[in-house]
């Protein structure tokens, strides 16, 4: 790809910051690129000529995360279970797009979630690990799901200490508790009801028992 029309194009796209676990904002227009994503600290964007490309573009107050998401992916090399860095610009750092969708959608429009991803996200992790890093921050929006696989895509927080729980608890949900949801079209209301009960939460007095009946109580006043 012409990396210099790249720059250019990028150039007229702002991303702003806007306070914690707030999304990004996006201003301006480019006919090389579309949005395909935001998050509290860069948004996503993929090239329209060259659609293997995705180009993530931090806000210019978190470029601090853009060196360490770099070192995370230079660490990684090349693996099946997160996408390909390719390089980065001032502001921005070019992997490769992953077709899919995420486990976020898959429960709002009803698309089985296989088993298969419970054991893909579970080598990643320990790859990852393998390298010397520490996966953490895996939710439903960082897992994409592609013809019965799963691939991580966000790396940001892989060399922050700590264990935030958040795949511990997915995986128990999941296990104990999916078949109750499986092919069922869930509300978006009701996700996001549940993603904001779970922010409040600390990781660790969250009960997944407790949280998947009050879960379940709203899944039946909804319908």
């Amino acid at each position: 790809m012409e990396w210099d029309i790249a720059e250019r194009e990028l150039s007229g796209l702002s991303v702003s910051a806007n306070g914690k676990n707030e999304l990004v904002t996006v201003e301006g227009s480019s006919n090389e690129f579309e949005c395909i994503g935001v998050g509290t600290d860069a948004a996503v964007f993929r090239s329209l000529s060259e659609p293997q490309y995705a180009f993530k573009v931090f806000s210019n107050d978190k470029l601090g995360k853009l060196e360490s998401e770099i070192e995370v992916y230079q660490k990684l090399g090349r693996s099946e279970y997160f996408p390909v860095y390719y390089g980065r610009g001032l502001n921005y750092l070019v992997i490769s797009f992953e077709e899919g969708v995420t486990l976020y959608d898959c429960l709002w429009q009803g698309i089985h979630i296989p088993h298969q991803v419970i054991l893909d996200v579970d080598n990643a992790i320990s790859y990852g690990l393998s390298k010397g890093l520490n996966p953490r921050d895996i939710h439903l929006k960082n897992i994409i799901l592609h013809e019965g696989r799963a691939k991580l895509l966000d790396v940001s927080e892989y060399m922050k200490p700590g264990n935030d729980r958040r795949w511990e608890y997915l995986k128990e949900g999941y296990m104990e508790y999916y078949h109750l949801f499986d092919g069922k079209a869930l509300p978006l209301l009701l996700i996001e009801t549940a993603r904001k009960w779970y922010n409040l939460t600390k990781p660790e007095s969250f009960n997944v028992q407790d949280f998947v009946k009050a879960i379940i109580v709203l899944f039946r006043m909804s319908r």
